[in-house]
């Protein structure tokens, strides 16, 4: 059943509690390196301003501080960053509970208040049920447009929607859209690729999106596993040796539903990882010693004949170490691949999102998910409780 979103509630001289992902990453003077999460956020707060809300009441977490106050998680880096981007004074509150705070909120003249971290404690991950209802008493709806924590059911994702008219942000709004399309009717043709270092990570998503998709194509480190389970020599590249009968069993049943699986016929191998380490392209097999960093020419063209048709991509890990510039081309080659078709393109949070990033490839995407583990577990089919727990249009 739908869920509510912003456009679905009267937000006229309310309070809106909403539920935000700012763990952003700071540098040792605790500035702000990388505000994408924060920048994220702003259609759903110029929306929520430009509808009448009285107030909007932000939280957050950042870090990880274990259940107490430490002074380098603090939001207040956020608060002025939030400030400038917005052109709006930002109240930040040195705590997200207490009896002080609802006084504070409603004789403030800023529009916009700003919590301290949520994860100063313990209750939060908890999922605390008096925390729960502090939390909700500071609000008269809650919006919830963290898509990066949904999958954990925390007080602020889930907790809270039990006692406040919830509903989703535009930006989790979008996620469940396109995430949503994707598992449940994707265009056709309809093509997976999945990088990364381990097959473990991957299982849930190959075992619910194989029977509806066309085609898996798989790189990254996991993709050894599958070759050293179709009998390839793979030197000393990431193997999951407990998983080969797993892989195994995977080709086995791509090939009973006629779906084809595609894997690296040649790679980008080094005897160590190191940013000059000196590289060279191997075939399918890989000699002993020597470790696969990244594909190789030929299956950047392969996959590309893969892909040069599909109407929708839904791609989850790199290819290769792209963090390193000598390894970093068959995931970039893909990327701009991809970005030129015009297709339904959408890159799961994480790594992959980070590489798009970095190859400033973000404008040629469809949609690049803003949560890592939380895509991943919409892509495997499960519940994610701070969804679950929104109110349904219905209600």
């Amino acid at each position: 059943m739908a869920k509510l979103t912003l456009k679905d509630v009267d937000l006229k001289d309310k309070v809106v509690l909403m539920r935000a992902d700012f763990n952003v990453p700071q540098d040792e003077g605790l500035k702000i390196t990388d505000d994408t999460r924060i920048r994220a956020t702003l259609p759903s707060l110029k929306y929520i301003l430009e509808h009448g809300a009285k107030k909007i009441v932000l939280m957050s977490h950042l870090g990880r501080p274990k259940g107490k106050p430490v002074a380098k998680y603090s939001l207040k880096p956020v608060a002025e960053r939030l400030k400038e981007l917005l052109g709006l004074d930002v109240l930040f509150l040195n705590d997200c509970v207490g009896e002080n705070l609802k006084p504070d909120i409603g004789k403030s003249k800023e529009r916009i208040v700003l919590l301290e971290n949520l994860r100063f404690h313990a209750e939060e991950e908890g999922n605390d049920a008096n925390f729960s209802r502090q939390l909700a008493s500071l609000g008269d709806i809650f919006v919830n447009d963290a898509f990066g924590t949904v999958h954990r059911a925390h007080a602020s994702t889930e907790g809270v929607a039990h006692y406040l008219k919830s509903c989703a942000g535009l930006l989790l709004e979008k996620e469940i859209k396109y995430l949503g399309d994707a598992v449940r009717d994707p265009q056709k043709p309809f093509v997976v690729i999945l990088g990364g270092a381990k097959v473990s990570d991957k299982i849930g998503v190959i075992e619910n999106l194989l029977p509806k998709c066309d085609a898996i194509i798989v790189g990254g480190g996991m993709a050894y596993t599958f070759l050293k389970a179709k009998g390839k020599q793979i030197g000393n590249s990431k193997l999951e040796s407990e998983k080969l009968d797993l892989a195994k069993s995977i080709l086995d049943k791509a090939a009973q539903l006629k779906k084809e699986i595609l894997l690296p016929v040649d790679n980008v191998v080094v005897d160590t990882i190191d940013a000059n380490a000196k590289t060279e392209i191997v075939g399918e097999d890989i000699l002993e010693g020597k470790i696969a960093v990244d594909i190789g020419p030929k299956t950047v063209k392969l996959f590309e004949e893969k892909l040069k048709t599909a109407k929708t991509i839904v791609w989850n890990g790199p290819m290769g170490i792209f963090e390193m510039d000598a390894f970093s081309k068959g995931t970039q080659a893909l990327a701009d691949f991809i970005g030129g078709l015009g297709c339904v393109s959408i890159i799961g949070g994480g790594d992959t999102a980070a590489a798009v990033v970095k190859f400033k490839l973000e404008d040629e995407m469809a949609h690049i998910s803003t949560g890592g583990g939380a895509s991943l577990e919409f892509l495997e089919g499960k519940d994610l409780p701070g969804i679950a727990a929104l109110t349904e249009k219905d209600k």
